[in-house]
């Protein structure tokens, strides 16, 4: 694998540092500015908007550019977003630097994706993706709380000042590394890089991300009650039970990766079926200390297996405009945060008990697989098989990265 993989998962994981920082540093934040908890929080949210806005936007206005200055005016992007969330005077100027710290998040794995794909042989491709991804799974094992613990000891704004120097790395690393002959994107106007994403095949393949991390997130953000309320652990503990969710993601992604590459649709259909399954286990796992653990473990394992074919999908359904169309999915990524959090929610809200979100999740996992069966039986009726390495076969060309 080429070392400029490496310079993706830097950035990876100074993006994914500080998207999920700000739900550890919430109490602090909101102490220092003065406003509620449920005030502070919004600031996730805003984070996420920049993410879904950005994502489309900045792939599409980029298309025509040079991939490797789009990857590196994204990280320019990413350091001023957290640069300026540091030195925010106020909850309203922090509000604004967090939605811009989220704009080029999806952009940059998106177009990352695309430049991973390129830089190694078919037969790679997906574990090129999930090294790529690697970075973002790492930050929730090192990153998060690292960060996290940064500010509360030494002061949020110090946690953000880091996280800028993450990127600054990242800028580096993507300078040193990425070939500088990188070639252009596709040469078409926005216009028909928006076309390219209206087939249905696209929409399912993005309804499947939606639906199968929305049964991730719909049991992820009530995790720490599960653990707490159900299983007996100590607040205290929880810190390091939520590292092994990072580990068991890390192992999924790297999996996942190597199994793409064989088998796309395969891969894809058996990790919902088992996040499926470990969700509609969690009420009988988190009775025990000792099986709550194992299942935080592979609830990141079984959901991050289909990271890579999720992301490939898109990007063979959408060959005429691959940029767009994988961050279009880390878009879809982010509504699927937002959905499952709201669907489990509800499960909490109607009083079906602390551990009702996982079930609610497993639900979710099943409409991914129906919604993964719909596409496959499109591609049957239009005599494509899916293999996983359609994407060699309509992703525009760059001869000259093929030998590295």
């Amino acid at each position: 694998m080429p070392l400029a993989l490496l310079a993706l998962a830097v950035g990876a994981f100074g993006i994914g540092t500080t998207e999920f920082v700000m739900m550890g540093l919430l109490p602090d934040v909101a102490s220092d500015l003065g406003i509620s908890i449920p005030t502070a929080g919004h600031l996730v949210s805003a984070y996420a908007l920049g993410v879904v806005i950005g994502a489309p936007l900045l792939a599409a206005v980029t298309a025509r550019m040079p991939r490797r200055r789009v990857l590196i005016g994204l990280m320019v992007l990413f350091v001023v977003g957290n640069a300026v969330s540091a030195a925010a005077p106020d909850y309203h100027w922090l509000l604004v630097a967090r939605f811009v710290s989220g704009l080029p998040h999806g952009a940059f794995f998106g177009v990352g994706a695309v430049v991973a794909t390129s830089l190694v042989a078919p037969e790679r491709k997906a574990r090129s993706v999930s090294l790529m991804f690697l970075g973002l799974t790492v930050a929730n094992i090192i990153g998060v709380p690292v960060a996290t613990a940064m500010g509360q000891q030494l002061g949020w704004r110090a946690t953000f000042l880091a996280v800028s120097a993450i990127g600054l790395a990242a800028i580096g690393s993507l300078l040193a590394l990425v070939p500088a002959d990188h070639g252009h994107g596709t040469a078409v106007g926005v216009r028909d890089e928006l076309r390219a994403l209206r087939p249905l095949p696209v929409w399912l393949a993005l309804g499947t991300t939606v639906a199968g991390f929305g049964a991730l997130f719909a049991a992820y953000s009530y995790i720490t009650p599960m653990l707490t309320d159900a299983a007996g652990f100590a607040a205290s503990g929880v810190t390091l039970l939520l590292a092994l969710f990072g580990v068991g993601a890390t192992i999924g992604n790297l999996l996942g990766g190597r199994l793409a590459d064989h088998s796309l649709r395969g891969t894809l259909f058996g990790g919902l079926i088992s996040l499926g399954a470990v969700l509609a286990l969690f009420p009988l796992l988190m009775r025990t200390e000792w099986s709550a653990p194992l299942a935080v473990l592979l609830l990141g394992l079984t959901a991050f297996v289909t990271g890579s074919p999720l992301q490939l999908m898109v990007m063979e359904k959408a060959a005429a405009a691959p940029s767009l169309a994988s961050s279009a999915n880390q878009a879809a990524f982010n509504l699927a945060n937002a959905g499952g959090a709201w669907i489990g929610g509800l499960a909490l809200a109607a009083g079906f008990g602390v551990t009702s979100p996982a079930l609610a999740g497993a639900a979710l996992a099943v409409l991914g697989l129906a919604v993964a069966a719909a596409s496959y039986g499109v591609d049957r009726r239009r005599g494509q098989r899916g293999t996983g390495r359609l994407v060699a076969a309509h992703a525009p060309a760059e001869p000259e990265l093929a030998h590295r």
